[in-house]
């Protein structure tokens, strides 16, 4: 997922929210655990990068990390966890506990690739291996710092400064299936107290603007075959069924909120020319803020599914694949996050990681501004999300959630794609990874000191989701693990 920004200005080659928006906050209080628990993280930081450059060269797609998977867990389980692998029905979902007793705070990781997007660690595009799969949202560095910051808070609790359980959770397929969804759905955050993510992004931030709700769904479309020159009269294109549902589809933009993105790609459009298609196939995802958008967006498109197929004298067949809520912010949490951004700094880049980034700002064509180090101030305005959707969403309705975003790429060049997969291969990754697991460590420290805290934030929670039913956008039965 790409990270969500905030309206932003120009300021002296950086940017920061109108000053009527932001809410400047002191740095967080220190305390004897949290200063150890950020030396932990300087401790582990030559075996994170050497976890992250590993999972970056893997480059495993969505329910094939098998390796990447294997190579976090194994390291958790090294360092005194225990590793319970293979959980909600796929292989490369696992979870981390150390500990006892409450709170109980969860922590999350993710280490899949995006298909096609190769790329070596240079600042100018360059594929590793033609047609590969590359790390163009930097899960390769999600994973491992979410891990170290766990680990951090696992030794404070052996050393008896902190009392509680500490979990990683290990969530394969976040840019397919999405999943943590799965995971929800076999209950393994039902006794979560708090959870915590991060992302990669171009900005240090404490995520106050969340993310698109998100479902995703194919169209399949039955027709006749025949001659195409012979007799075509004899067949029923499924094709033109797709033409037609994806044009409906277009028509409907006219229609819809800005706030809307519906984007498809046409997966089966019949063999060859010379046959009318007897089948076809649409995948389809359409986002907005809320969730009851989509969901009557999503019963739109069913209803023109149908008439494409009674247009073209095909059948159509209507199938939610997956989907994702949007992001519940918790403010509360969030000025906990930002303080101990605060109390963190800047990310320590160098003039020459900056210049990398304004390499590949040259190239993309962005302005060259290099990397954004600073922590954003929090911007407490409630607007729609720019873009982007994630299944940590969907844990965000059930668990009160904290989310933060650290720079690990230049400003403003594209995501999904090769910028983000050089800089995730480099030290300017490395140190934004660095940085991610300290500031969630922290945090955490003040989750587990603070009961006052905790109660805040499950407060805004309860009053915030009072009366909501979760319905998972996944279908019945298992997960669709690849058997080969």
């Amino acid at each position: 997922m790409k990270r969500s920004l905030a309206v932003l200005i120009a300021a002296n080659s950086f940017f920061a929210p109108r000053a009527s928006e932001a809410v400047v906050a002191s740095a967080a209080k220190s305390s004897v655990a949290k200063e150890q628990a950020v030396a932990s993280i300087d401790r582990q930081s030559a075996a994170l990068s050497d976890l992250s450059d590993q999972i970056w060269a893997l480059a495993e797609i969505a329910l094939r990390e098998t390796r990447s998977a294997a190579l976090l867990a194994d390291y958790a389980e090294a360092q005194g966890f225990a590793v319970e692998r293979g959980v909600a029905g796929m292989p490369t979902a696992f979870v981390a506990s150390y500990g006892q007793g409450r709170p109980i705070i969860g922590v999350l990781g993710e280490y899949d690739a995006l298909p096609g997007i190769s790329q070596k660690a240079v600042s100018h595009q360059e594929a590793l291996e033609a047609g590969a799969a590359g790390h163009g949202c930097g899960h390769n560095l999600f994973g491992p710092a979410s891990l170290a910051a766990a680990i951090a808070i696992k030794e404070r609790i052996a050393a008896g400064e902190l009392e509680g359980t500490i979990r990683f959770y290990g969530t394969p397929a976040e840019e397919d299936i999405g999943g943590k969804v799965y995971m929800l759905r076999a209950g393994l955050f039902d006794d979560l107290d708090i959870a915590l993510a991060w992302h990669p992004g171009d900005e240090v931030s404490a995520d106050t603007e969340g993310s698109q709700a998100m479902v995703d769904f194919a169209v399949e479309f039955r027709g006749k075959a025949a001659h195409a020159a012979a007799d075509p009269w004899n067949g029923r294109s499924a094709l033109d069924g797709v033409e037609l549902f994806t044009h409906a589809i277009n028509l409907m933009r006219e229609h819809v909120k800005p706030t809307v993105r519906m984007h498809y790609v046409i997966t089966d459009g019949g063999d060859v020319p010379n046959v009318v298609p007897d089948h076809a196939r649409v995948w389809c995802w359409i986002r907005d803020s809320e969730h009851t958008s989509v969901d009557a967006l999503v019963e739109w498109a069913r209803s023109a599914a149908q008439g494409a197929a009674l247009a073209t004298g095909t059948e159509s067949a209507f199938k939610i694949q997956a989907g994702s809520y949007e992001m519940l912010v918790n403010l509360e949490g969030a000025k906990l996050i930002h303080e101990n951004l605060v109390w963190l700094g800047p990310v320590p880049f160098t003039e020459q990681e900056h210049e990398f980034a304004r390499e590949i700002q040259r190239a993309t064509g962005v302005e060259p501004v290099g990397l954004k180090a600073d922590p954003t101030p929090l911007d407490l305005t409630r607007r729609p999300p720019e873009g982007g959707s994630t299944d940590v969403a969907d844990v965000s309705w059930l668990v009160p959630t904290l989310h933060l975003t650290v720079t690990t790429a230049a400003f403003d060049a594209p995501w999904h794609a090769w910028p983000v997969v050089a800089t995730g291969g480099m030290s300017i990754g490395h140190k934004g990874m660095v940085y991610a697991a300290k500031a969630l460590a922290a945090t955490m420290v003040d989750l587990y000191e603070n009961p006052e805290r905790r109660t805040a934030i499950a407060n805004e929670f309860e009053e915030q989701t009072r009366g909501f039913k979760m319905k998972f956008y996944i279908p019945d039965g298992p997960p669709p693990v690849p058997t080969n």
